[in-house]
């Protein structure tokens, strides 16, 4: 008959699975692939490109945002020379490397500082409608590309100047270590600028020459590919769920030379959130990092563990599902087709009595109930053998001897075989580039504090001892919406009253505010840092511009893929920031980190260091610290970016066999407990309850309905049991009629005597 559910569909796919499971096992546990450079050091490298990218798109973007606020500042001010608006962009900011005004209509120049701004590549009729004023590249006659950014300075009755600022595409703060280069490529795969390799005019070696020119040609290389893959979609490039960076990005592998390997990373200008544009992200740029990492011909793999693990699966399996077929389907369909023989009268035979558990009690039971169909007396029917010791043995110690079975293969898998101990090899090149990393993105946090207190002090500036309230209120609001990185700005005079403000509430107003630091970290022994910015307004005997740093603003400039945990400390060590929860000025988690972030701190030659660690005792970790080191006002603060990771979590082949080992134990230990649960629930339990049952009607219960829960082997014989025990009521019904019968006919019998 056809069956839905029953027993047969478990066993089937717990068959299934074990040979899906057994192949799966031959195969991952197998070669790991390229095990002479690990996958580990490829990722490394596209997190590095994508740190220069970000660096880069949130350097273009500022510097064109500060120079249009600039030139708007400018215009809604009083008239003034063009010298005095180059000189206050100069005193205010250091990030151009050159800059000039001149008019528009006659194309005079009115001032310049700096390098020589190529103004010949503007064409000024074109300087009106949308986009006209969009930032421009402009390569020069030694070969060298320059990015102007445009503004206008307008006054009533003045003719329309037009500030024009230059800058190179160079990184800002990359930290590059000793053997990497890093370059910027246009959309046709052309490098616009290159840092890192040496300059062969330079005094090197023969074999430095030599090397220098394989990398240039490696680079040139790794330009054209990756040019072809920026324009495709950023979801098309990567694995699925590996979420991280919004736009292209991704690793290459070059050639070999020497027992080294040309590894690069490469990362498309992208806005910070998926969709957008900003304005470093419309000029089509990509940044590819190219380092050259030794390879390991000590690794090799053997796919010897992976087979014996799954013949030993295909063993194991097969006398566990061995067990089940013999001890619970076959005696489940045996006593289906008994019960049903009952059931059609024919009661000549003995029936088929299984071994064990609950198929024997319930066979036992069936054949009670045929010698009682039979008209057996009660003596002849307790004469019925009953099961005892280890006969009643039932289904669910059946199915826990197969889940004992399974687990013995599943167990090792899961918690002893395959497991990296602290000896485990870590390519340097991580150490590296998790120190590398850490030092690039403490420039970040160090520039975009030098950018918030250079704008307060821009905008400071040309506030100036005229302006009222109200139109203070007009440029902070201005200055609010352009950058992210305030939670309020407001003007406070020297009592310490706030003249005008915009955003959050004042968490900190004092007298004197034009003492105070550029920077200051306040809020100390409090459940919230508060990093406040200050600039002195000339002119206003006092009065000070005071910004409030967003804290979230700093989070997420700490939030990086492949790094770890990130957080940003003070001088003395407490948290103020970082990538992931944390209690604000706590201590970091353990003292090593703690004597690294001071070591980092210590001056080695003429500043402090990054510092980059691998520990292994109590796991494989690796560990970075980067001090503040530079210009402006964020150094004297003296806080450290410190990152630390479990090496765990990186793809490197040791860790890969761990990971997939565990899968694999994970695999049989869930293949084996939904199946046997599976059976659990669909034929032990109701098996169990319907041996009760069956005995019960054995032993006289005729008034207990037997329903069938199931269209099953086990509602099969409910049925059945069903049947019998509608015909012992009928045979009952008809026996009371016979003896009433029998003493009449004696009766008639005496009276004819």
């Amino acid at each position: 008959m056809s069956l839905l559910g029953g027993i047969r569909p478990p066993i089937a796919v717990l068959s299934a699975l074990l040979l899906s499971l057994a192949a799966v096992t031959a195969l991952v546990l197998g070669p790991a692939g390229e095990t002479l450079l690990p996958k580990a050091v490829q990722t490394s490298q596209q997190h590095f490109a994508e740190d220069g990218a970000i660096a880069l798109r949130a350097s273009i973007d500022e510097s064109v945002t500060d120079l249009d606020r600039s030139a708007a500042l400018f215009s809604a001010g009083a008239p003034v020379s063009g010298d005095t608006v180059l000189d206050k962009l100069g005193n205010t900011y250091q990030k151009w490397m050159g800059t000039a005004v001149i008019e528009i209509r006659s194309g005079r120049l009115v001032a310049t500082r700096g390098e020589t701004v190529p103004l010949t590549s503007l064409n000024r009729s074109a300087l009106s409608g949308e986009g006209a004023l969009a930032p421009r590249m402009v390569r020069l006659e030694s070969g060298e590309v320059r990015l102007l950014s445009l503004a206008l300075l307008s006054w009533p009755g003045k003719p329309q100047l037009l500030l024009v600022a230059s800058n190179s595409l160079k990184f800002p703060g990359i930290s590059l270590g000793r053997f990497r280069s890093v370059a910027v490529v246009d959309r046709s795969g052309a490098i616009l600028s290159s840092d890192g390799i040496p300059d062969p005019h330079r005094d090197l070696t023969a074999l430095q020459r030599r090397e220098a020119a394989l990398a240039k040609k490696q680079l040139r290389s790794f330009a054209k590919a990756v040019a072809a893959k920026a324009g495709s979609h950023p979801q098309s490039t990567k694995e699925p769920g590996s979420g991280g960076y919004p736009g292209v990005s991704g690793s290459l592998l070059g050639s070999s030379s020497l027992g080294n390997r040309s590894v690069a990373g490469y990362a498309t200008l992208t806005a910070a959130q998926p969709g957008e544009t900003t304005t470093a992200s419309a000029l089509g740029l990509s940044v590819v990092a190219l380092v050259n990492v030794a390879e390991d011909p000590t690794r090799s793999t053997s796919p010897v563990f992976g087979l014996f693990a799954a013949g030993a699966l295909l063993a194991i399996g097969g006398l566990a599902v061995a067990v089940l077929l013999g001890t619970v389907q076959r005696p489940l369909i045996r006593l289906f087709l008994e019960s049903r023989r009952l059931t059609r009268g024919d009661l000549t035979r003995p029936v088929g009595v299984p071994g064990y558990g609950e198929a024997r009690r319930i066979g036992t039971a069936l054949e009670r109930l045929r010698g009682q169909l039979l008209g057996e007396t009660e003596e002849q029917d307790r004469s019925a053998s009953r099961p005892r010791g280890l006969r009643r043995i039932g289904t669910r110690g059946l199915l826990c001897v197969c889940a004992v079975l399974l687990l013995a293969w599943s167990a090792p898998l899961l918690l002893i075989l395959n497991r990296a101990d602290g000896t485990v090899v870590v390519p340097q090149q991580l150490v590296n580039d998790q120190r590398e990393r850490t030092d690039t993105l403490t420039d970040r946090v160090r520039r975009a504090l030098n950018e918030g207190e250079a704008d307060l002090q821009s905008v400071a500036t040309l506030i100036g001892d005229r302006t009222t309230p109200a139109d203070m209120t007009k440029v902070l609001d201005r200055t609010l919406n352009q950058h992210v990185r305030y939670q309020s700005l407001y003007v406070v005079d020297a009592s310490g009253d706030v003249v005008a403000q915009v955003g959050d509430k004042p968490r900190v107003a004092r007298p004197k505010p034009a003492t105070a630091d550029p920077i200051q970290l306040l809020g100390q022994g409090g459940k919230k840092p508060l990093v406040v910015g200050t600039a002195e307004i000339p002119g206003r005997d006092g009065a000070a511009l005071v910004g409030e740093f967003r804290l979230d603003f700093l989070n997420s400039v700490l939030k990086r893929p492949g790094l770890g945990v990130v957080r940003l400390v003070d001088d003395h060590g407490k948290v103020i920031a970082g990538n992931t929860g944390y209690l604000a000025f706590q201590s970091l988690p353990n003292d090593r980190l703690k004597d690294l972030a001071s070591a980092s701190g210590q001056k080695v030659g003429k500043s402090a260091h990054a510092a980059g660690v691998l520990y292994r005792e109590d796991g494989v970790q690796i560990a970075a610290a980067a001090p503040f080191v530079g210009g402006g006002a964020a150094k004297q603060l003296g806080w450290t970016v410190v990152s630390w990771q479990p090496a765990d979590r990186l793809a490197i082949p040791e860790y890969d066999v761990q990971h997939r080992t565990v899968l694999a134990g994970l695999l049989g230990a869930a293949a084996a407990a939904a199946c046997l649960g599976w059976m659990h629930i669909v034929v032990a339990r109701p098996l169990r309850a319907l041996a009760g049952q069956a005995e019960a009607l054995a032993d006289g219960d005729r008034k207990s309905v037997l329903f069938p829960r199931n269209h099953d082997e086990v509602g099969a014989v409910t049925r059945s049991l069903e049947l019998v025990r509608q015909q012992l009521q009928e045979q009952r019904k008809q026996q009371p009629s016979a003896r009433r019968n029998a003493p009449d006919t004696a009766h008639q019998q005496h009276v004819r005597n």
